[in-house]
C-alpha cells in the first residue's frame, strides 16, 4: 500500500498549486470523478455537479491499494474519502478568499457559500470527523507558493502541531451577517 496524502479546503485555498508542486503522483479528486462518470446529477439551484462519494471513495480506496508511490489527492472532496496517510486542510482568510473567489468569476451566491464554509472551517470538521488527529489544519494566507509548499513538505515528511481548530475564521462569520 502506497502513501497517501490528501490535500482539501474550499476552492481557491490554493489546493492545486500546492498539490502540483509536490513529490508524488498528483491526482485530482474532481477529475477523478468525471473520468469515472461517479456524478449523480447536477444540483440546479448552486450549479454544480453531485458526485457519488461512496462510489468515488471505493476507487480511491483501490487506487491507493494498488500503487506503491506517494500518492497527492488534491480537491475538496478529498477528505470525505477512504484511505488518507494525512489529510492537510489548506485555508485563507475569508477577506483574502472572497477577491480570489471574484477573480475566478464565481456567482455572488457561491462566493457567500465558500466564504461561510471557510469560516466555519468546513473541510476541516468534515476531515477530522473522518481521521481525527491524522489532519493538519494549515493557514497559508500569507505564504508564497513557494513558502506553502516547503511547510505542506515538511507537515508530509514530519507531521507537526497543526491540529484542526487551530485556525480559526469565526471572527469574520460575525462581523459579515
Amino acid at each position: 500500500m502506497s502513501e497517501a496524502i490528501f490535500i482539501t479546503g474550499t476552492p481557491c485555498t490554493g489546493k492545486t498549486t500546492i498539490a502540483s508542486k509536490l513529490n508524488g503522483r498528483l491526482i485530482k479528486i474532481n477529475d477523478l470523478a468525471i473520468d469515472n462518470d461517479f456524478i449523480l446529477g447536477i444540483d440546479e439551484e448552486k450549479g454544480y455537479k453531485v458526485i457519488d462519494i461512496e462510489r468515488l471513495s471505493s476507487y480511491v480506496d483501490e487506487l491507493i491499494r494498488d500503487c506503491d508511490e506517494k500518492l497527492i489527492f488534491e480537491g475538496h472532496l478529498s477528505h470525505l474519502c477512504n484511505g488518507a496517510t494525512k489529510v492537510i486542510v489548506l485555508r485563507v482568510r475569508p477577506e483574502v478568499l472572497e477577491e480570489r473567489l471574484k477573480a475566478r468569476d464565481y456567482s455572488d451566491a457561491k462566493i457567500r457559500e465558500n466564504l461561510e464554509a471557510e469560516a466555519l472551517g468546513v473541510c476541516s470538521a468534515e476531515a477530522y470527523e473522518k481521521y481525527d488527529d491524522d489532519v493538519y489544519e494549515l493557514d497559508v494566507t500569507d505564504l508564497s507558493v513557494d513558502e506553502a509548499v516547503s511547510l505542506v513538505e515538511n507537515v508530509i515528511l514530519n507531521g507537526g502541531d497543526f491540529p484542526v481548530g487551530s485556525v480559526d475564521y469565526m471572527d469574520w462569520l460575525v462581523s459579515n451577517q
